[in-house]
């Protein structure tokens, strides 16, 4: 199984996509003159604003929704592995395309909110395979993104989450005894975690969507806060230490000391990873918010990945460096270009960023990393289910077959409890696999759209010509834009001109003089 998955991300993350990837968030920065710089300020106060209605979530909620997708193992594990496989230098290029990606995130989250729908029970619905068949009118490419997405959220990176969860745990508390099954030999930590994770996120996932917002828009700040307090405070506790960090970190972007390209390969990957800019999971949470622009979710949107990246990840990158807690693996196996740990404490996984805070806080960092990775990786879950649930939502608009949802539901959790207990290298280069093909479906995708109508970058012009005209209420007319099939913001427009025409009416009868 390890063979057969390596091989497949040879293929699926070759050169070609690392680069398709910084490539897609340069473009998309040009394109929009910078948007996650120039439009900073907007983003702050639409984060700030905006309520949930029975329809959808609010911009907070949605921002919540996916952050929980992008706050997760890979901010904890996954920098870990960038630096312990691409050297500090991987952390430079994580900041690169965070920076790109934030351009990237605002014009799927744009895309998803111009081209969303209402599904039967009258919540929005919307992501990739929504405006792939809309805007680019092929509505097998949908199919095949749809399909690749249940895959990847329903079964394949469910379990790197729970993996982290597992060793985390056996890590802080011990691995128990070892009890022989029919899966393997696993310890008792494990098994009982994976049990524990599987309970409670069956108990949510049966609630629907709503329940899901309401429990990430609490976790979800509540830990990322913790966590960076905790990162600073051990920073500050080596602050003579920071500048020699950072030149590390600059330094080995440029130098061979992973390899060039093992430094640009692995912090693309792992921050592709860790953002998900462009790898089209965070439009399916961007569509479900109920807002007056699709321009403005798109902005909250692009600044989640400050948030995930340029805090949390560097955060988890400026502790594991100043502690020097990592090793260095070279391009052959058992070689470290450096070592300050034991040969068998693995890169792929929490590990090190529990000796991380463990060295600097003693009898803290273990449990503590293993309750903050339970938390994260925990929502992280949950948004992936909400985005399988999604694309399951789009092919029941085409073939309705009974119980899709009851399905997904129960493999996801026998997905969970399984990656709990498997090796770490299999887990994550089985999640690998799932962010690499969707990476490549939406990329892609969103490339062709956008040379095809430029629905995302016409809806931002829009949205800034009604801010310089200080307009309090924003409104989005697609027909008058000369976007197509944005069937939601075409019958809202209708019920909007109908309800003040009904009200200029209204006006008139009461101002006609009595006879």
């Amino acid at each position: 199984m390890q063979s057969l998955v390596d091989f497949l991300n040879g293929i699926i993350w070759s050169p070609v996509l690392i680069y398709l990837c910084l490539g897609a968030g340069l473009f998309y920065s040009i394109m929009t003159r910078f948007v996650q710089i120039r439009h900073f300020r907007e983003m702050w106060r639409l984060l700030l604003s905006g309520k949930s209605s029975d329809e959808g979530i609010s911009s907070f909620q949605a921002l919540a929704v996916s952050l929980s997708g992008r706050v997760g193992t890979g901010n904890i594990a996954g920098v870990a592995a960038a630096i312990g496989f691409g050297g500090p230098g991987a952390v430079f290029w994580m900041w690169v395309v965070a920076f790109l990606g934030a351009a990237t995130a605002y014009t799927e989250s744009a895309l998803a909110q111009i081209y969303k729908e209402k599904d039967e029970e009258g919540q929005f619905r919307g992501g990739p395979a929504y405006y792939i068949e809309k805007a680019m009118g092929q509505k097998w490419y949908a199919w095949v993104f749809a399909l690749a997405t249940i895959l990847a959220c329903g079964v394949l990176l469910p379990g790197v989450q729970s993996n982290s969860i597992g060793n985390a745990i056996e890590t802080a508390f011990g691995s128990g005894p070892m009890i022989d099954t029919t899966i393997g030999t696993i310890s008792l930590a494990k098994i009982m975690t994976g049990t524990f994770v599987s309970v409670i996120l069956a108990f949510i996932i049966f609630g629907g969507v709503k329940r899901i917002a309401h429990f990430t828009q609490i976790v979800v700040p509540f830990m990322a806060l913790t966590y960076i307090i905790v990162a600073f405070v051990i920073i500050l506790l080596n602050i003579d230490m920071v500048p020699t960090v950072i030149s590390m970190i600059v330094g080995d972007a440029f130098t061979p000391m992973a390899g060039f390209g093992a430094a640009i390969g692995w912090g693309v990957k792992r921050g592709v990873y860790s953002n998900e800019a462009g790898q089209g999971t965070g439009p399916h949470a961007a569509a479900a918010a109920d807002v007056q622009h699709p321009a403005q979710q798109g902005l909250v949107q692009s600044f989640s990945i400050y948030i995930d990246t340029l805090l949390v990840c560097s955060a988890t990158a400026f502790m594991i460096i100043i502690t020097g807690a990592y090793n260095v693996h070279g391009s052959e196996e058992g070689m470290f270009l450096i070592q300050n740990l034991a040969a068998d404490i693995g890169a792929n996984g929490p590990m090190f960023t529990q000796l991380a805070i463990e060295n600097s806080m003693p009898g803290f960092g273990k449990p503590f990393i293993a309750f903050a990775l339970f938390f994260f990786s925990f929502t992280t879950i949950l948004a992936y289910y909400y985005i399988a649930e999604t694309n399951i939502a789009y092919i029941r608009r085409t073939v309705k077959v009974p119980g899709m949802m009851f399905a997904l539901k129960i493999v996801l959790t026998v997905a969970v409890f399984y990656g709990t207990v498997k090796t770490a290298n299999l887990a994550w280069a089985m999640g690998d696999v799932g962010v690499g093909l969707m990476a490549w479906l939406n990329i892609v995708g969103i490339l062709i759209i956008f040379f095809m109508a430029k629905p995302a970058l016409i809806a931002l012009k829009d949205y800034e010509v009604q801010q310089k005209a200080g307009v309090k209420d924003f409104t989005f007319n697609p027909v008058q834009l000369g976007i197509k099939n944005a069937d939601y913001w075409e019958e809202r427009c209708k019920e909007q001109n109908t309800a003040t025409e009904a009200a200029t009416e209204l006006d008139g009868e009461q101002v006609k003089p009595t006879a």
